[in-house]
């Protein structure tokens, strides 16, 4: 019998009716039960969240950050658990699951560092005898609604600094992959975080998140999903004036110019494109290629996209795990059909694969197309899977103004040598977070994260920025 998971509310382990965690390596293996929640204990969640608040937000912010040390270290000894859950839940390769599981450790470090610095303001006034000084103080009960593809990390990234800032807080997991912030939650609990300081909630992404935007105890809600819920959650939000945050899609474009070091950018871009089976929000989904060397660079990606082995990420030498469930694998083939159907040429790969240990789970062959238009539905739509559309411009020019003509605006990467261009590029490209001669995705934690336009809305999430949404400011004047 599968180990059930039940949700956590005012510091106790509440049971009810399941539903199944299923490895999309393998359907045949459920991972865990996990209990679903309800509406109705979303808002016990709320109220022990607000009962807990006060004296959470009266605990020095050292010692706040003390509790984030202790789940740090909680976590660390379950590191190769960690990992190997998180690839049997989501679908990742191990080695990337392991990598994620490090980053999650060091995020809560890194803000359990900020709980003895939380820094204000001190500035001087223009009056005689009056001392100023802003300090921070939090904003009270957070619900954070967490995606599936980046399981233990974005929670951790949401998390940590809602606490360390002394707020209290409605987790909500993704149904896909609960166990990964589950363990979180667990090892807040073994770390003694007080009762109602930090709630789970799993369940329907419909039920949980409207019983989260619409419970009173909350004054703020963080989200990392589609462009579709995000902009529901906004409109919802906003009838309630609550401060959100929110993280959507992305249309992301690496750029490769003809002074590029070509084999370095074929890398990057495979990378980019292919790892974590393309489900990164920053993940490369247009190569715009240079027609210098737009040939070249075509024949050479699916020659090392052909060198990729796709497979259960459990096992040693897979570059590639499946697609976390059937909806995303039969989103990635719909957009690889758009592609034939709207004139783009499959160069490699697009075949859903089957036969032996690949009719257990939802696997893809990466898939590459050339001759992409700015007009094609794979230009413009984001697919989050391992679909390429690869683009020719005419020079650099023609290349930043294809990579800035869409909605999105969250990752842009350039591969060149040329230093003038890597500046109009960083100080011309309509995105977030731009890299220079590395992968689109890949991010590390001490800096902000977000993007513009239609792919973030709200305070940025990450190092120091997160603080900005979590807290706000008490300003004082004190005559003396």
């Amino acid at each position: 019998m599968p180990e059930v998971f039940r949700n956590y509310i005012d510091g106790e382990w509440v049971d009810g009716p399941t539903f199944e965690n299923r490895n999309p390596a393998n359907k045949e293996e459920v991972v865990g039960l996990f209990v679903k929640g309800s509406a109705a204990g979303v808002e016990r969640a709320a109220g022990a969240a607000q009962a807990a608040f006060a004296g959470w937000a009266a605990t020095p912010g050292p010692a706040r950050g003390n509790f984030l040390f202790k789940v740090a270290d909680i976590l660390e000894k379950k590191f190769d658990q960690l990992g190997a859950e998180m690839t049997r839940e989501e679908g990742k390769t191990l080695p990337e699951a392991k990598g994620e599981v490090r980053r999650a450790i060091n995020i809560f470090r890194y803000f359990g560092s900020e709980g003895s610095r939380l820094p204000g303001h001190l500035v001087p006034s223009e009056r005689d005898r009056v001392h100023m000084f802003a300090m921070r103080k939090p904003i009270g009960v957070v619900a954070q609604i967490n995606p599936w593809n980046f399981p233990i990390a974005i929670p951790a990234w949401k998390l940590a600094p809602a606490l360390v800032c002394g707020n209290t807080v409605l987790v909500k997991p993704a149904s896909v992959s609960p166990m990964s912030s589950w363990r979180i939650v667990e090892a807040c609990h073994e770390a003694g975080i007080p009762k109602g300081v930090v709630n789970y909630i799993a369940g329907s992404g419909g039920e949980i998140g409207a019983a989260m935007v619409n419970a009173k105890p909350v004054r703020a809600i963080s989200f990392t999903g589609s462009c579709e819920i995000g902009n529901w959650l906004h409109n919802e939000a906003s009838k309630r004036r609550l401060r959100i945050q929110l993280e959507m899609g992305g249309k992301n474009p690496t750029i490769v110019l003809g002074d590029c070091d070509f084999k370095a950018a074929v890398e990057n871009v495979v990378n980019a494109a292919f790892f974590s089976t393309g489900q990164k929000c920053t993940a490369t989904s247009r190569a715009i290629v240079e027609e210098s060397i737009y040939d070249q660079f075509v024949e050479a990606l699916v020659e090392r996209t052909k060198k990729l082995k796709v497979g259960d990420g459990m096992q040693p030498g897979i570059d590639i795990g499946p697609a976390v469930d059937q909806g995303q694998l039969e989103t990635n083939l719909r957009y690889i059909a758009i592609g034939k159907e709207d004139g783009a040429r499959l160069v490699c790969g697009g075949n859903q694969l089957t036969g032996g240990d690949y009719d257990k789970g939802y696997f893809v062959e990466p898939a590459i197309f050339a001759g992409v238009t700015e007009n094609m539905r794979l230009a413009q739509e984001e697919v989050f899977g391992p679909v390429l559309a690869v683009m020719k411009a005419r020079d650099f020019a023609d290349a930043m103004r294809i990579a800035n003509n869409i909605p999105f605006g969250l990752s842009a990467s350039v591969q060149t040598s040329n230093l003038s261009r890597v500046f109009e590029f960083i100080y011309g490209a309509e995105a977030g977070l731009l890299t220079v001669n590395l992968p689109s995705a890949g991010v590390e934690y001490q800096l902000p994260f977000g993007g513009t336009k239609d792919s973030s809305f709200g305070p940025k999430e990450q190092g120091p920025a997160a603080l900005d949404f979590y807290s706000d400011y008490k300003t004082v004047y004190l005559k003396y």
